[in-house]
Order: C-alpha cells, then sequence, then structure tokens
C-alpha cells in the first residue's frame, strides 16, 4: 500500500486536490471530515462543553470560534482534544483499507503534528494568502479567524522542506487537476 498525504495551509485548495488524485484510484481520509463527524456526537459535545465552561451546546462550533478570537489559546485546548481522537479514527482508516494500493489522507496539520513518517508521497497544496483569504470568506469564515488559524500553521516554506511535491493552486481547477495527476503518473 502507498500511503499519500495531501496538506496544505488554511483554504490552500486541499479537499479538492483530495478529491481529485483519489478519485477511481483509492479511499480518501480526512480529516476535516473526521472532525466535522465529532462536532455531532454528544459524547464529543459534553467533553468539548466541559472543557470550555459551554452550558449550551446547541451551537457550540459556533462559541468555540467565538472563545478562540477572545484567546487565541483556546486552540491548543481545543487541539488536545480533537488531534488524538482524529488519530484514532486515522489509524482505524489504515487498518480497513490495508489491502488497497494507495490511500488518501487530506490532512491539515500533518506537518505540524509530525506525521510525516506514516506516508509515502506528501504533496503540499500552496496558494498565495490572498487568495486563501478570498476562498476562506467565501466558505462564511471571517478575517480574525483566519489570521489566528493561518498563525497556527508553520510557514510555507518550513512545510515544503518535508513535502515530495508542491502544487500550486491560484489558477483554476483544470490546471490544478492537469499538475496533480502528472505527479500522480509517477506512481502508478
Amino acid at each position: 500500500m502507498r500511503k499519500i498525504g495531501i496538506t496544505g495551509s488554511l483554504a490552500s485548495g486541499k479537499t479538492t486536490a483530495s478529491k481529485i488524485l483519489s478519485s477511481r484510484k483509492g479511499p480518501l481520509f480526512s480529516a476535516d471530515k473526521i472532525v466535522k463527524n465529532l462536532y455531532s456526537k454528544k459524547k464529543f459535545k459534553k467533553i468539548v462543553s466541559r472543557e470550555f465552561g459551554i452550558k449550551n451546546y446547541s451551537n457550540i462550533k459556533k462559541i468555540i470560534k467565538q472563545k478562540i478570537v477572545l484567546n487565541s489559546k483556546n486552540i491548543i485546548k481545543l487541539e488536545k482534544i480533537i488531534h488524538p481522537l482524529v488519530r484514532k479514527e486515522m489509524y482505524k482508516f489504515l487498518n480497513k483499507n490495508k489491502k488497497k494500493k494507495f490511500t488518501f489522507f487530506e490532512i491539515p496539520l500533518l506537518i505540524e503534528s509530525k506525521l510525516m513518517k506514516n506516508f509515502d508521497v506528501i504533496i503540499f497544496i500552496k496558494a498565495k494568502r490572498r487568495i486563501r483569504m478570498q476562498r476562506f470568506k467565501k466558505k462564511g469564515g471571517n478575517e480574525k479567524i483566519f489570521n489566528i488559524l493561518n498563525k497556527k500553521q508553520f510557514t510555507d516554506k518550513k512545510k515544503i522542506k518535508y513535502c515530495n511535491h508542491v502544487v500550486v493552486n491560484d489558477k483554476n481547477l483544470k490546471i490544478l487537476k492537469k499538475n496533480l495527476l502528472d505527479i500522480f503518473k509517477k506512481y502508478e
């Protein structure tokens, strides 16, 4: 099995790149999707509510974002809860798909979490900050949250050192797809 990690900075196009790469080639693990699913689980909401002193957790994600804006150190508290749960799901996914020729992993903090040794190939999706900010806002995010999350990540320069390939995603979908598939041909 060849494990391919896809990472990049906030709103660089990792999800789109991951879907292009994994399409009909192998199963895709998405850390963001796991986190989204966690927020729908009562047990997770209870843990987070207790940790952050939240009484009503019907809109827990919004409340946590507000707490992060008020104190950016709250993101570290949140990561201490989320990261072990995401890793556990990643290992389950690996075990379930161990007979597949290729597995794909979309992990935003792959480098920051020191997960490089888990992958045979790491592809970094790169985009200019201005473009990433536009994409983030288009999905309903705000500039303050973008800046907090962006500061939490390593710089592109630092991340690229650990990656086998860099794909610039500043143009259009057609160019992104061509560049990704050109890379993947090397491993088929």
